[in-house]
């Protein structure tokens, strides 16, 4: 199968120039893809000397927005994303592509305690796995890695959904589980990576991993979202009504309102689900691209 790897790239040329020597030196015959967001140094430079297809932007868009840029340019039947910060390993991807070829569709390279950033980072992406882990139904070792290797014709089937930040590994690793498309972990250490500081913002950027969470769960398992709401509504107004009909003799406007709302927000979530099975019916019906 050929292969496309893809570096979103932002003031990234130290890491690049210790990087894309050993990417062709382990896989000389692969595309390398390194999409410029918008630097101000000589990334761009340091990727062409060293054989590496340039895509650029005249300003920063964002992470995904790379991705998603580098993703359509490839000619390769398999996607490599990494870093271009020197933290990824390029002999790793030999661990990702065999458990590709074992019937995968996506495999990512999942980091351990010591892969995080900081101890606050380490905890946060602990949160997070557990949170998408109870959203997809399926365990999910490193949510937000961005160290993977997909299928092309899977990966662009979602192009639409994945966001132009950070949280693009989010969006793209819940699609794929909802969609019925196996994924793989593989372990991987991280190095300690060169240049430029992080331009991942901890807080900023950690409410937009679960502004994602919780839109694709309300796009592929709304009622994982709604059915615990309506359940704590109709608690809410039970415990009321059970309160005043003991100080007062009497049901309340407040109890009738939180029963209402119970009933609503579950009848939001059974048509939701009646919408997203709808939406999975037409997808399957409609013509595939033969698979190679």
């Amino acid at each position: 199968m050929r292969l496309s790897i893809v570096l979103p790239a932002k003031n990234e040329s130290v890491g690049l120039a210790r990087t894309l020597p050993r990417i062709r030196e382990g896989w000389p015959t692969a595309e390398i893809i390194v999409v410029d967001d918008g630097s101000t140094d000589d990334t761009a430079q340091v990727a062409r000397l060293n054989g590496a297809k340039v895509l650029g932007t005249p300003y920063s868009m964002g992470n995904g927005a790379a991705i998603k840029r580098g993703a359509r340019a490839a000619t390769g039947e398999v996607l490599v994303f990494m870093d271009a910060d020197g933290q990824h390993d390029p002999e790793h991807i030999r661990s990702l592509l065999s458990a590709l070829e074992s019937g995968h569709d996506m495999v990512v390279g999942a980091r351990d305690a010591s892969g995080q950033a900081n101890v606050h980072r380490g905890l946060a992406n602990a949160f997070y796995n557990r949170l998408a882990s109870w959203v997809t139904g399926h365990p999910i070792a490193d949510l937000t890695s961005g160290f993977r290797a997909v299928r092309a014709s899977k990966f662009r089937e979602f192009l639409h959904l994945l966001p132009n930040g950070f949280s693009y590994p989010t969006t793209i690793t819940m699609a794929f589980f909802r969609s019925g498309y196996p994924v793989a972990y593989v372990p991987i250490p991280v190095h300690q990576r060169v240049g430029t500081a992080s331009h991942i913002r901890p807080l900023k950027d950690g409410v937009r991993f679960l502004l994602i969470i919780f839109k694709i769960a309300t796009l592929y398992s709304p009622l994982k979202l709604f059915l615990p709401t309506a359940v704590v509504f109709f608690l809410l107004g039970a415990g009321w009504y059970g309160y005043t009909f003991y100080e007062a003799g009497r049901f309340t406007n407040m109890s009738a309102l939180l029963f209402s709302a119970s009933v609503i927000v579950f009848l939001m979530g059974l048509i939701s689900e009646q919408i997203t099975g709808l939406t999975y019916l037409a997808s399957r019906e409609a013509p595939s691209e033969p698979e190679k």
